[in-house]
């Protein structure tokens, strides 16, 4: 089974609202998840965007592959940065 971090689209028609899941690779986009780790809202004015940090590095270290958008999404964040100095500080 091959799990993935990515985006789940929730909201109304033009007002886009996403939640950052865990999943396994085979579901769909909006369908069954493992486990919700965070938010992101592309509308509001700023942009938000908040993650559960612990449940992100957790899922990360068992092997879970962030899609693209949200690789880009915890690079922004900082969080990419901070997993990669974990690595090399053990």
């Amino acid at each position: 089974m091959s799990v993935k971090i990515r985006m789940r689209r929730m909201g109304a028609k033009r007002k886009p609202f996403y939640r950052i899941v865990v999943a396994d690779s085979r579901m769909p986009r909006d369908g069954r998840f493992i486990e919700e780790v965070g938010y992101y809202n592309p509308v509001s004015e700023p942009k938000e965007l908040k993650l559960d940090e612990d449940k992100i590095f957790e899922w990360l270290k068992k092997g879970a592959q962030p899609s693209d958008t949200v690789r880009s999404l915890l690079s922004s964040a900082g969080l990419m940065k901070k997993l990669h100095e974990s690595k090399f500080n053990k």
